[in-house]
Formats: C-alpha cells, sequence, structure tokens
C-alpha cells in the first residue's frame, strides 16, 4: 500500500491530507492555534468534586471546567500530586532529580474522588479528549509521553510490548532490551512499531523522552493554574511519528518553513526515508493538483455514491451515527443474495474509509441490504474487521444482528470533521427563489438603454442557451429584431450553457465583460 501525506498551507491554518493508494482516508486541520488538543499537559486547579459521579471538575483555562474522573486519576495520582506541588515551588539551577523521587502508595479502583483530591489542590493532567459541542476537555492523571517506538510512563514500573507484535521471540527481545534501558520511575510501552530495532534506536527514544520529561518539570517551575505546560507535537509530526513506515513513499508541503520542519523531524526519526519529502512550488493549489479537493467534495454530505450506483446515506444525531446502504441500481447478476452481499461488501470499504475520514466516534449503527444466509452476514462482518484494521482508534465491531444492523463503537477524542459540500445556487443566491421570469426581459432592454446612451459599441449578450432560443425566436418579431429597430443597433447574441437559466452578461467589442 502506497501512502502519501499531503500538507497545505493557508492563512487559516494547515491542512493535512492523507492518502491510501491514492485515496483519501484522513484530512486533519490544524489551527494556528491549537489549544487543548489530545496529548496537551496543563496544570489545572480542582474546582469542584462530584461526589455522585465520583469525578471533578478542574480549571484548565478552557471556557468550561473540564471533567476529571476517578477511573482516569491513574494508580500514581498521589505521586503526580506530590510531583506537581515539588516542580511548582523547585528553586534548583537543574531541578530536582526524577530518579530520585520516592513515590507515593497507589490508590485503589473503588475510592471516592473525594478522598484523593478534597483538599483542590493544583493538579498535571493531560487532555484525554477536545472540547467536543457544550462539553468541556476530558483529563486523564494517567500521564504518558509517546515516542517513535516506545511510550514513556512516569511514575510507574511497568514494561509492556504491544499485543500486536506477534512473534514471542521478538517480545521477549523487546522486554529484555527495554529492561535494560529503562530509567527509575519510568515505565516503558513498546509500540508495535518497534519491531525489528536496535538497543540504539530504542535508546534514543527514551532520551528525547526523558529530556521532555526535565522540560515539563522546568516548565511547572512557578507555573500558575490555570497553564499550559507541554503542547502535543504539531499533527505533522505526530501523524508521522504514528504512522511513518515503509509503505510512505511521498511527502509534498506547499509551505517552505513546515517543508524545513519536516525534512529536518524525518533526518532525525528515519534518514533513509528523507528524499521522500518534497516541497510544492507549482501554480495550482496543492490540494486540486493531487486530487484531494474533488474527493472531499466526493466524500462529504450526506448522501457518499460508490462507482458500482450503491450509495450511503450517513445521518447523525446527538447520541450516534446511523448510516444506511442502499443498492442503486446495482445489479451484476439475478441472485438477489449475491446482489446484497456484493454491495453490502462494497459498502463496508467506503464506510470504514468514511470512519476515519470524518472521524465519527461514539456509537455507530449500521444498515446493511438485509441477507438471509448466516454465512453472507458473517463474511460481512469479517471484511468489515479486516477494512478497519488500519485505523487508529480504538473500535469495536459486533457481528449484524437479526434485524441486519452493525453496531460499532469508535473512540471519540476530538470533534468530527464536517465540510459543507454544497454551493448556493448562483441563481437565488440560497433563497430558493429567482426574480420573475417575464421581467428579464425588461431588466436586459433598461440596461442596454443605459450601455448605448454611454456609447458603448460592438455590445453582445452572453445568455444561457434557453433565454437565446427565446429572445432570438422569429424572424423580425423577436426581442433581436425589437431592440434593433428601437436602438438602431444590431445586438449579437451568444448562448453559454455556464450561465444559469437568468443570468446575463454584456460584453464589449474588445470581447470584455462590462460592469454594471
Amino acid at each position: 500500500m502506497n501512502k502519501e501525506l499531503i500538507i497545505n498551507a493557508a492563512p487559516s491554518g494547515v491542512e493535512i491530507a492523507l492518502l491510501e493508494d491514492k485515496k483519501l482516508v484522513e484530512l486533519h486541520h490544524e489551527s494556528g492555534n491549537p489549544n487543548f488538543a489530545v496529548g496537551d499537559l496543563y496544570l489545572g486547579k480542582v474546582k469542584k468534586l462530584i461526589p455522585g459521579l465520583n469525578a471533578a471538575f478542574v480549571d484548565v483555562g478552557f471556557e468550561k471546567d473540564a471533567f476529571l474522573h476517578y477511573t482516569d486519576l491513574s494508580p500514581y495520582v498521589r505521586s503526580i500530586l506530590k510531583f506537581t506541588q515539588l516542580a511548582m515551588v523547585d528553586k534548583g539551577p537543574d531541578g530536582f532529580n526524577f530518579s530520585t523521587f520516592k513515590n507515593e502508595a497507589e490508590i485503589i479502583k473503588t475510592g471516592k474522588i473525594t478522598e484523593v483530591l478534597g483538599g483542590k489542590p493544583n493538579i498535571l493532567v493531560q487532555i484525554l479528549k477536545e472540547p467536543i459541542s457544550s462539553k468541556g476537555p476530558r483529563l486523564s492523571c494517567e500521564i504518558s509521553l509517546p515516542g517513535r517506538f516506545i511510550v514513556l510512563t512516569p511514575f510507574n514500573d511497568i514494561v509492556a510490548v504491544s499485543k500486536k507484535i506477534h512473534s514471542s521471540e521478538e517480545r521477549k527481545r523487546l522486554q529484555k532490551i527495554v529492561e535494560s534501558i529503562k530509567p527509575p520511575n519510568f515505565g516503558i510501552i513498546v509500540r508495535t512499531a518497534a519491531e525489528g530495532k536496535n538497543t540504539a534506536e530504542l535508546h534514543d527514544d527514551v532520551l528525547t523522552l526523558t529530556n521532555t520529561w526535565k522540560n515539563i518539570q522546568q516548565n511547572l517551575r512557578g507555573a500558575q493554574a490555570p497553564q499550559k505546560i507541554l503542547s502535543e507535537q504539531t499533527k505533522t509530526t505526530s501523524i508521522l511519528r504514528d504512522l511513518l513506515n515503509e509503505s510512505f513513499n511521498r511527502i509534498v508541503i506547499n509551505d517552505k518553513n513546515i517543508y524545513a520542519d519536516t525534512k529536518s523531524y524525518i533526518q532525525k526519526i528515519a534518514p533513509e526515508k528523507q528524499d521522500i519529502v518534497t516541497h510544492y512550488h507549482n501554480g495550482a493549489p496543492i490540494f486540486d493538483h493531487y486530487g484531494v479537493t474533488r474527493q472531499v467534495k466526493a466524500s462529504f454530505g450526506k448522501t457518499v455514491n460508490l462507482d458500482s450506483g450503491v450509495y450511503l446515506v450517513i445521518e447523525a444525531t446527538e447520541a450516534l451515527h446511523v448510516i444506511d446502504v442502499n443498492s442503486g441500481y446495482k445489479s451484476s447478476s439475478n441472485n438477489q443474495e449475491q446482489n446484497a452481499l456484493a454491495s453490502n461488501l462494497e459498502a463496508a470499504a467506503e464506510i470504514a474509509r468514511q470512519l476515519r475520514l470524518r472521524d465519527l466516534g461514539g456509537i455507530i449503527i449500521i444498515d446493511f441490504i438485509d441477507m438471509k444466509l448466516p454465512e453472507n452476514k458473517k463474511t460481512v462482518f469479517e471484511a468489515m474487521e479486516k477494512f478497519m484494521a488500519l485505523d487508529r482508534a480504538k473500535h469495536t465491531i459486533l457481528p449484524i444482528s437479526k434485524f441486519g444492523l452493525m453496531q460499532i463503537t469508535r473512540q471519540r477524542v476530538k470533534p468530527e470533521v464536517t465540510i459543507s459540500v454544497a454551493e448556493d445556487c448562483p441563481a437565488c443566491k440560497g433563497t430558493g427563489k429567482i426574480g420573475a421570469s417575464m421581467l428579464i426581459v425588461d431588466e436586459i432592454e433598461k440596461n442596454l438603454h443605459y450601455l448605448i446612451n454611454h456609447q458603448h459599441k460592438g455590445l453582445s449578450i452572453s445568455v444561457h442557451p434557453i433565454l437565446y432560443a427565446y429572445l432570438t425566436k422569429g424572424f423580425l418579431t423577436s426581442k433581436q429584431w425589437k431592440w434593433y429597430f428601437k436602438f438602431k443597433k444590431w445586438i449579437k447574441l451568444k448562448a453559454d450553457s455556464n450561465n444559469h437559466l437568468t443570468e446575463f452578461h454584456f460584453i464589449d467589442a474588445n470581447d470584455e465583460e462590462i460592469k454594471l
């Protein structure tokens, strides 16, 4: 599979398109000031405890207080509270030595929020979910610092290896390496990308992330809640960190600064891939040149059409998303069951793409075309699992129910991507009404009278073909001849199907439009 990253820097921010085999699968937008992004670290102030929910509301500087549930506190929350207070008042030139930091006792899973945050302290928190709709951010104290090959987790002493690495020998090898390089007071989770990597590459990742933790320590010194302590990397570098592999074959960027930053980042994390980064400086917009704009227009909106005639209808409610699969005019065979299976398999591939592209989260209900045979339902279920294997968001898929419905839950950490692909009608300007058609000729004639009085010569009028036929109908009785007798000048008419029905333009002798 060929992966391409197309990055468009615009005044409103940076747009990032991920293409797999030339097909758009992810679209990200990074504004100029991305606050409260997933992974950001904040010094927050506990404002209110809600014993009934076993949760707290924390001020992190957003217009609404952020939500912190007891289950997101981390077993090491008392250590985090102690670390936060020490770092805030620390006056040493290099900060205190974290390797000698003495952890506090872990909290129990069934405890009460009031027992842990009773004094409403300042606390270091990480954004778990971005603000969505009317809700503030959701927080976690399970602090993690992701690198390319490992994830560093302060305050614990755990070494874990990704379950997606299937080889038991490789898992044992990585476990042994990481245990030998793990610094005190840190846990390490080995990512799937670490498969086959040597000790030096993993150690570099560890050093980079421990330096990041030192920066957090420095930033906490003298900080006043609420305050951002550390930003997650830019969307570009975080996508590269998580996705960059041998199947990436091109990264195209239209901004010199982002190009230079990306090139240096790739030189650091994967020197062998630095040649895939190119700077785009052709005249056409970068998204137009690589077909991204066309795919965006075709992929967003309530209805999504597939090549065979199958189409999806995607509806959103407050509680869930509903996707209806319709067969359209598809009829590859006379066998209704086979038609339904073929349509559903095609739809499943597109639905998996749409979930990633729109970043839909929460509960998704899919109403597939009815199939009678259990083996066909199982085939569609297995196909959906396969198509969604590339999805980085955590998800759970249930088999098709006896009502023909498939239920999916997908992790939601930020607002979904919504793009309006409808355009205002040029005739009615979005009002749904146009001027009275019988008055169009009067309006043209009035403007014509004005232009002739101002000595414009060689006039012609560009109109829609239907209006052209109306104005030229009848010899000596047409509107065109009527104007000739009235103004003593022959007015040439041009039919142009690019005009809408009631649109007209006056053209001078130099073939240039006259603006009225």
